[in-house]
């Protein structure tokens, strides 16, 4: 049975997993199915209930959700360097930074259904605020750590990261390049590794 990942082209979450793959030579493995999770007649609760993508269907049928979980299974399949190390101090960091490069892309898609599918009438300017708070703050925190990212070979902590920082540029129309040089410079060449190049979302 083949893999199977319903995902939107536009997703961060669904990218991070399709970077993930590409980068562990498993893209030709698994067949996409591009889904809406918006849409009024969406089947996504059928196989994640959360009504959310990426999902993955597992070599076994098992439907499996949301992206940290995928990646580690996924992650789980080659024969490679693992992406999630097996433990240590480059397991917690690599965790760590999946958790700041989620927590980008959150904050993202909370700001972008605000500003972009609530109606005008009933969206809360403190909420918005606050995303873009959040956005500022890993920003920082992230401009601080960049000399050790430089140093460090792809986890899934900097793939997400990668992943985060391409969806700000898709979706917000700030220059935060900058403010955060080094981070600027460190994205600069993420930009051009194969698996970033062919997964560019698209609208």
């Amino acid at each position: 049975m083949a893999m199977q990942l319903l995902y939107s082209a536009t997703s961060p979450f669904a990218r991070k997993v399709l970077l993930l793959a590409h980068e562990t030579g498993q893209a030709d493995a698994i067949d996409l199915i591009a889904t809406n999770p918006w849409a009024a007649d969406t089947d996504l609760p059928g196989t994640n209930p959360l009504g959310m993508v990426p999902a993955l269907r597992s070599l076994d049928g098992t439907w499996l959700y949301d992206s940290p979980v995928i990646c580690e299974y996924l992650d789980s399949l080659h024969g490679g360097r693992r992406f999630i190390p097996a433990d240590g101090p480059a397991r917690w960091t690599a965790l760590r930074r999946q958790a700041l490069g989620d927590g980008l892309m959150d904050a993202m898609v909370r700001l972008r259904i605000e500003t972009t599918m609530r109606p005008a009438e009933l969206r809360w300017p403190f909420w918005s605020d606050r995303q873009e708070a959040s956005i500022r703050h890993v920003l920082a925190a992230l401009e601080d750590e960049a000399a050790g990212l430089a140093r460090q070979d792809w986890s899934l902590g900097e793939l997400t990261l990668a992943a985060a920082l391409s969806y700000l540029d898709f979706r917000w129309p700030v220059d935060w390049r900058a403010d955060h040089r080094r981070l600027a410079a460190w994205f600069a060449v993420q930009q051009s590794r194969p698996s970033m190049v062919a997964t560019q979302p698209r609208e």
